[in-house]
């Protein structure tokens, strides 16, 4: 009788427990305006308005020409479309998500590239795998300045989808992967380690929901996206999913695609190494964080443990950019048709993958009761560059960083053979040495304009007002860079042949992204006027009752909520 006393007093306390667990999930869970109680942000890295365009309403020479996003569609009619929408620049993926999420530009929160540079850090303890050299750092100390990596290269192990955190399971990363040693370090602090969430210098919608009370949660494509978290401690995000995208491929038993592919072996073993060399194994990598997404949707964790559904939330797409720029050996060239942005065979399976998969996300909305009081923004980081394929030129032997060479700092040099390269993609991104000459590099590059196939040159006043001036002293920006180069259209500083495009300058296929506001109730519309991905992220505030002003970049820049959306919100 005594033991099954304790049985039922254990029980219940468990019962007890349980519940008290939920109570207090459910509570920091509350968070809304009238309307809105959730915000679903959905980034299609690399989808051009044109192409949002092109699959609603159908275009000759793809799928017969009848429309091929009959999900994104169905999104459009009860939402505002902002054909004008204009992403960050430089158009890179890490700035390209801090637009959005904080309502700023590189100026403010100081994210330029994921590879960039910092006059006021110094080089990690230990070399990062991408080749950021280890090097000295005097405590409190004058810094050497050092290349700041946010790539793979922070990773314990890249090769591995869990980054290789300690005792995770095989397919959940998050930022536990990080190896600290491979951290750029501050001297200011005596030479600790600047983990992501410290090196973005303004807070994030997600750290203003979870301080409101409300449950946060993001899905992206590596470890060092746990940047998301804006300054603090690093938890902001309640529920962050960061697997690494650069991983060699591996069976995903129990994921399926939104087409009904099954991911448990690998869809094409001739390319393990990374996720994103291959057409088919890309739709495996994102349905493997859909499935995160639903999971997050249902009231659970990534993982599948008991939760609540969170206020903020969502994911970034990779196939469709990968469909844009990928050659692969054997299979065929992604990108476009003409500049008329008719897709591919191979760019248009991955735009209906990912318009199927947003179709079960707005369905696990539905079944969860959810879908009326949800906000879906579906948007891009960046776009993608030239949609007219006969237009690309690759030439990573003509690039402003080799032509200036010794005038950069070594860890930013195309001369230094084990380094990680400079910040040139179809931009160059240019820091110069101390005492180094701004004037002389720019008549360098002036006097070889054809044959870097330039376009523009910022530096200086035409610098200043958006970035500022770079440098140590008052007044000055330690990661401001002294010159940013932007190529003629089509122009890339790499001599890939892996890739057709590219991203992260400043030219209209870079920059002029899709941007959806939809919910049920919202009448549908287009806005033509020019709006920016930074106006996303006090809109999401704004749509949950909160202040837009709580974020540093909007009270900074001044940065406005998307036009029309508070109209539709107040009906």
């Amino acid at each position: 009788m005594r033991a099954k006393t304790l049985v039922l007093a254990g029980v219940v306390a468990a019962v007890t427990l349980t519940s008290s667990i939920w109570g207090m999930a459910e509570e920091k869970g509350r968070i809304g305006s009238r309307n809105i109680k959730h915000v679903v942000l959905l980034s299609i890295d690399g989808m051009h308005e044109v192409d949002f365009y092109n699959c609603t309403h159908g275009i000759a020479g793809a799928n017969g020409g009848d429309p091929y996003c009959p999900n994104l569609a169905e999104l459009g009619r009860r939402g505002i479309s902002y054909v004008g929408a204009t992403s960050s620049k430089p158009s890179d993926s890490f700035p390209g998500l801090t637009a959005l999420i904080t309502g700023g530009t590189p100026k403010t929160t100081g994210i330029y590239y994921d590879v960039a540079y910092d006059r006021s850090l110094d080089a990690p303890a230990v070399a990062t795998a991408s080749g950021l050299a280890a090097g000295p750092c005097t405590p409190y100390g004058i810094p050497t300045g050092t290349t700041t990596d946010n790539t793979q290269g922070i990773d314990i192990d890249a090769t591995k989808l869990n980054g290789g955190a300690p005792g995770a399971s095989l397919t959940d990363g998050t930022a536990a992967s990080i190896d600290y040693k491979r951290l750029v370090r501050d001297p200011q602090t005596g030479c600790l380690p600047v983990w992501p969430w410290q090196f973005i210098r303004t807070n994030t919608i997600f750290g203003v929901v979870h301080k409101a009370g409300g449950y946060t949660a993001w899905i992206d494509k590596r470890p060092s996206y746990a940047f998301v978290n804006g300054p603090g401690d690093g938890k902001n995000v309640d529920d962050l999913y960061v697997p690494e995208v650069a991983s060699n491929v591996v069976p995903l038993p129990g994921v399926k695609t939104a087409l009904g592919v099954s991911c448990a072996t690998v869809r094409d073993t001739s390319a393990l190494s990374g996720w994103t060399s291959s057409f088919l194994n890309v739709q495996c990598y994102d349905a493997l964080r859909v499935k995160a997404l639903l999971n997050e949707i249902e009231g659970k964790t990534h993982t599948g443990a008991p939760s609540v559904t969170p206020a903020v939330f969502g994911m970034n797409f990779q196939s469709v950019y990968y469909g844009q720029s990928l050659n692969e050996p054997g299979v065929g060239a992604g990108g476009y048709k003409n500049a008329a942005a008719v897709p591919s065979e191979e760019l248009l399976s991955e735009i209906e993958f990912v318009d199927a998969s947003i179709g079960d996300i707005v369905n696990a909305l539905k079944d969860r009761g959810i879908y009326d009081e949800t906000l879906v923004i579906v948007t891009a980081k960046h776009g993608e560059s030239p949609i007219d394929p006969t237009r690309y030129v690759a030439d990573g032997a003509n690039t402003p960083a080799t032509l200036l060479g010794t005038a950069i700092p070594f860890s930013e040099s195309p001369l230094n053979p084990t380094g990680i390269g400079a910040t040139e993609d179809d931009v160059s991104v240019l820091w110069l040495k101390k005492g180094e000459s701004v004037t002389a590099a720019v008549d360098l590059l002036e006097a070889n304009a054809t044959a870097l196939g330039l376009g523009e040159i910022l530096y200086g006043p035409t610098l200043a007002p958006n970035y500022h001036i770079g440098g140590l002293e008052p007044g000055q920006d330690p990661r401001s860079p002294d010159i940013i180069v932007t190529p003629n259209l089509g122009i890339t500083y790499s001599g890939s042949t892996a890739m057709i495009g590219d991203h992260g300058g400043f030219a209209h296929d870079d920059t002029n992204v899709m941007l959806l506001v939809a919910n049920p109730h919202f009448r549908a519309k287009t806005v033509s006027a020019e709006t920016a991905t930074t106006q996303v992220a006090p809109t999401i505030l704004k749509a949950l009752g909160l202040d837009p002003n709580e974020l540093d970049a909007v009270r900074a820049e001044g940065t406005q909520i998307l036009p029309d959306v508070l109209e539709e919100l107040e009906k």
